[in-house]
């Protein structure tokens, strides 16, 4: 990595799944980053989050990491719309399938990773307080020897769905109030059931059993409202008590290795950025973890911010490129909580709702039906607004493979550095526009073949060049006519002013 000198590093506040991808994303780009985490240790045992979607592996597969994870985790059939189960083996990606990973498995991985890259976790180090400026931003923090004040460039609010940060910023936190309780506990059991209970509706609510690792179970109820304060702790007795009530049986449940509750209330900042401090993960929207989305909106938040904080921090990019983060993940993560509040409906009870659960459990079965939501839930079909209409842009680039002059690859392999890629596969006059960001942007002449899939089956012709953002997702594509004006407009947004001084000058720099 390259040196700093007195720039001051973006302090990170929270090292769950979001804080530790969005240091190594920094990392990557070469920019110094403070990770303070207000946790002693990370928890060996308690993981609300146990799958992770295709779109999150590919991410981490674009970062040449994703052996890691799969390594940690096996393949699992976890995709579902409210508990009905969706067929993820027909979608266009290396990794049709979600992965049984639990959160303090990614997040051991992860911290592995930030570590090997210069960012190690400072534990037991709570913001409390912060001041911004012109320059940047003083930041308040607890620790065990005392209280200190912390100089970064920008502040990142990854501390979770009751962010002090985002409190402490003024930022709305608007949203839908809960009207289900959910208790949830890693447990042994000596009477499973015969078979594995995912998200089954019963007369009173819903229940799951389901034995993610050898020697133990993971226990969910659902019921309506819970009388106990959100803060209040959860006791064996009354998991035991809701397991009766909704399954008619504890399953033999004894041995606790985790117990907590969460609820179905939705809400989501009214914005990602204030300045130069931003929002990412859970800081930044909550919701009920139906369809398995919560670690990977985070993860997804912080791809997609890391790379442009980068660039603005080793001021390459102007400061307005952080304005589209919130432009493009609040309205992503928008579109997914309607879908988590599309699935919330049908966990309430009532013959109506049971009747709406058994229709869509009956329209999966239909290829369109099933293809539509796992493209959805997967992550695979997000699209960026603003670029155009090539079906295209704006969203994820295939993986397909390709040939460049050194032999066979992947394009996810080109990824692998953290830079933005202009992609040729029919005029190398194209791949000149890039010169003048020669160290930004990595110009690539290769040959592929036809067609490209997009998330929902439909084949494409390949393009004859694309730009594509470090992220993985195309910012600007020809199909043979070449618009250089456009093209240059294109890099200049993403990777800033051209540096137009000679390929010796540049060097010497």
């Amino acid at each position: 990595m390259s040196a700093q000198g007195t720039r001051a590093p973006v302090i990170v506040a929270g090292a769950g799944p979001t804080g530790l991808t969005l240091a190594t994303e920094l990392r990557r780009g070469g920019v110094d980053v403070l990770l303070l985490e207000q946790r002693a240790h990370r928890a060996q045992n308690g993981s609300r989050a146990a799958g992770m979607q295709p779109r999150t592996i590919e991410m981490l597969d674009q970062r040449g990491v994703v052996d890691r994870f799969l390594a940690a985790g096996p393949p699992a059939d976890l995709g579902n719309f409210a508990g009905i189960v969706l067929n993820y083996s027909t979608l266009p990606s290396r990794f049709p399938y979600a992965l049984s990973i639990m959160q303090a498995e990614t997040e051991q991985v992860l911290e592995d990773i930030a570590t090997e890259l210069g960012a190690p976790v400072q534990w037991s180090a709570t913001v409390t307080g912060f001041r911004q400026d012109a320059t940047g931003v003083d930041v308040v923090v607890d620790t065990p020897h005392g209280t200190a004040t912390l100089r970064g460039s920008y502040l990142v609010a990854c501390d979770g769905g009751r962010s002090t940060i985002r409190k402490l910023a003024g930022v709305g936190f608007p949203g839908t109030d809960a009207t289900m309780a959910c208790l949830i506990g890693d447990v042994e059991l000596d009477e499973p059931p015969e078979r594995p209970l995912f998200l089954q509706r019963r007369e009173r609510g819903s229940v799951t059993a389901i034995q993610f690792r050898p020697g133990w179970y993971r226990v969910v109820t659902s019921e309506p409202q819970r009388a106990a304060g959100p803060d209040d702790p959860v006791t064996l007795e009354e998991l035991r008590e809701s397991l009766l009530r909704v399954a008619g049986t504890d399953f033999g449940m004894h041995g606790p290795r985790w117990l907590s509750h969460f609820n179905d209330a939705v809400r989501q900042s009214e914005r990602y950025r204030i300045r130069r401090v931003l929002l990412a993960g859970d800081a930044a929207h909550i919701h009920l973890p139906a369809g398995g989305q919560g670690m990977n909106m985070g993860m997804q938040d912080a791809f997609n911010l890391g790379w442009k904080l980068a660039a603005v921090v080793r001021g390459e990019a102007t400061d307005a490129l952080l304005d589209t983060y919130h432009d493009e993940r609040h309205a992503a993560d928008a579109d997914t909580l309607n879908v988590v509040r599309a699935q919330a409906a049908l966990f309430g009870l009532g013959d109506q709702i049971t009747q709406l659960h058994n229709v869509f459990n009956h329209l999966v079965g239909f290829s369109q039906a099933n293809t539509y939501l796992s493209a959805t839930l997967s992550g695979l079909d997000i699209r960026y607004a603003g670029f155009g209409d090539h079906p295209l842009l704006g969203r994820r680039v295939p993986d397909v493979a390709i040939n460049t002059g050194g032999g066979a690859t992947r394009v996810y392999e080109l990824l692998h550095e953290a830079r933005p890629v202009l992609l040729s596969f029919a005029d190398d006059g194209v791949l000149a526009e890039a010169t003048a960001w020669a160290g930004r942007v990595a110009a690539v002449s290769a040959a592929t073949t036809d067609p490209w899939t997009l998330p929902d089956g439909t084949a494409v012709p390949a393009p004859a060049a694309l730009f594509i953002r470090p992220d993985g997702y195309v910012a600007w594509i020809s199909d043979g006519a070449t618009d250089l004006a456009d093209l240059h407009e294109t890099l200049t947004a993403w990777c800033g002013t051209a540096d137009r001084r000679s390929d010796e000058e540049r060097i010497i720099r």
